[in-house]
This record gives C-alpha cells, structure tokens and sequence, in this order.
C-alpha cells in the first residue's frame, strides 16, 4: 500500500506486521503517533468500525495537511501538529486518558522527506540544509553549523550519529564555513566525503552517519520519544498495545530497554525474595523483535533497517 502527497510517494514499512501487533478491535481507541504520510493510519481506519477512533499527530506541517484533506469526511479521525512527545496531552485533551487500545509509533524520517530535496534530509538530493521535521520554527541545520562549536558538532556527530570520524569531520566543516557559508546537501556531502577514509563502508555514502546525527539533534528525536515513552503507558487502557519501529540502534535501544524494564516491575535488590506479581510489571513483551519479510525487502530497501518492537498493558 502507498500514500502519495505533492507527487512523492511512501510505502508504509511492515505495514501488515503493525496490524497484527495493534490487534485492532472494530470499536477501539487508537494513535498514529507518526502520521507521515497516512498509510498506516489508512490501514487502521479500514479496519475500525463507526464507533472506532483514531488520533493522528505529526511534527510536519505538510503530513498535517495531508491527513486534512486525506480523511476530511472521517470522523473518526482527528490530526495534531506537534510532536509524539505530546502524545499524553493530546489524548488527555481528546477525554480518551487511559482508554487508548493502541499506540503506533513509526520513528525517523519518512520516504516523502527524504524525496523531496527542498527538506534537507538527503544527500542523495542536493536542497537547502535544513533538515526541521517542523520547518515552521526551530534552528535549521545550516544555521546551527554556521554557529555552532568544533566540539559540539563532533558530539553530535558521534552521539547521534555513531560516528568514528566525528572529530575529523567537525574540524573540516568549522574549516570549510571560514571560507563559505554551509547551506545545501551537497555542501555538506562534499565536506564530509573528501575528508573519509577510502575504505569505509562500501554499501554507505560517507555522509549516511553525519546526516542522521544532524537530522536527529535538530528535531529532539531522542528527547522527544523518552519523553512519550514516559507517559505512553497512562495512556493505554488495560490490554492495550505499544507497537514501536525503529531505524537505528540509538532508537531500538531506548524502547527494547523501556519495553524491558515495564515488563520486568520494580527494582528490587537482588537477592530480595519477591513474587512476579509483588514485581508489579506494567507491560508484557508480545513476541520477539520483527524485521521486514524478503519480500518487503525486495520491494522497499528502506525497510531494511526497520524493527519492530510489541509490548501489551497489564
């Protein structure tokens, strides 16, 4: 299934596999916490009955318009501008705290982003550096390299991005902004690409772990899905599901983590004789970690990285 807006198409990623996990009840409660595009959230609606509901959020502005003119006539369906991390306010503004049966969360950069060049996000696509999920307001990420210190562009280089080189990198783009303002992809791809050993990673552009560092840092990515985390379980209703996919390690390691410690209960020392219940789980794991299928690899490579966590309130 594909959702198209502005001529740039998406394919959800496990799109069926999400479905299973959400375990959608006709006239159930649920949020697409990433909208993007609405595949996902087009599946859900297909699937609830009259009285089902779904609540969509976005940070993107054009994701937000998307949905309003996608499900005008829906009116099971409400869109939010802002953020997942505001996932708790939204549904507690909507009279649904804790009456929620499913949350989906498809983390990252959507397909359409990464397509259309004048969003920043790839150097596949030479645009303007900007790289803002919400380019309504913000530093964009040429402003924050025109300004921003040799050591915190290696940090981020590094601690978003996992980057070996980082330090090399920052001191070529803190060079290269003396002689010229930073302001396309391109830019940026070049700095980083004459700088890179030759050997590196074959199967990657050079610039795949600077981008991805940048892109996060701009947009709180990791802030922000602590931050819905730390609520998200108020918000279910008993039985309710948490279906999270990930893209890259950093995102994978905070929800397995989260999903972990809400299954295991409370920190008890040790070697405290305690029972599962006086533990107090919130959450149980529903089955293992979830990759894309041959067959969706085949067809969208962008799924490749792409894991999907389950976890179900108790």
């Amino acid at each position: 299934m594909s959702a198209e807006s502005g001529g740039f198409s998406h394919r959800p990623v496990l799109l069926d596999e999400c479905l299973d996990a959400l375990n959608i009840k006709p006239e159930g409660v649920y949020v697409d916490a990433t909208f993007g595009r609405g595949g996902h959230a087009q599946a859900i609606l297909a699937q609830l009955g009259p009285d089902g509901r779904l609540l969509g959020l976005d940070k993107d502005p054009q994701a937000v318009a998307t949905a309003r003119q996608k499900f005008a006539n829906d009116g099971r369906f409400s869109i939010y501008h802002g953020s997942f991390a505001e996932l708790a306010q939204v549904v507690e503004a909507d009279g649904l705290f804790g009456q929620v049966d499913g949350v989906l969360m498809d983390l990252g950069v959507s397909s359409p982003q990464l397509d259309d060049a004048s969003r920043g996000f790839s150097f596949m696509r030479d645009g303007p550096l900007d790289m803002r999920m919400d380019n309504t307001h913000g530093v964009s990420a040429s402003n924050w390299l025109a300004q921003a210190k040799e050591a915190e562009i290696a940090r981020v280089l590094k601690e978003y991005g996992e980057e070996r080189f980082a330090k090399r990198i920052a001191r070529a783009i803190v060079a290269a902004r003396q002689e010229a303002p930073i302001e396309t992809t391109g830019q940026l791809a070049a700095i980083i690409k004459g700088v890179m050993p030759k050997q590196r990673e074959q199967d990657k552009h050079p610039a795949t772990r600077s981008f991805q560092g940048i892109r996060i840092f701009i947009n709180q990515e990791l802030d922000d899905l602590s931050a819905c985390l730390s609520r998200v379980v108020e918000v279910l209703t008993c039985g309710g599901r948490l279906a999270v996919i990930s893209f890259h390690s950093l995102e994978d390691r905070i929800v397995k983590r989260f999903m972990r410690d809400q299954a295991r209960g409370d920190d008890f020392p040790p070697d405290l004789p305690v029972t599962v219940d006086q533990l107090n789980p919130r959450m149980r794991l529903v089955g293992k970690a979830i990759r894309a299928s041959d067959e969706e690899l085949d067809s969208n490579p962008r799924s490749r990285s792409a894991v999907l966590r389950v976890a179900e309130k108790v």
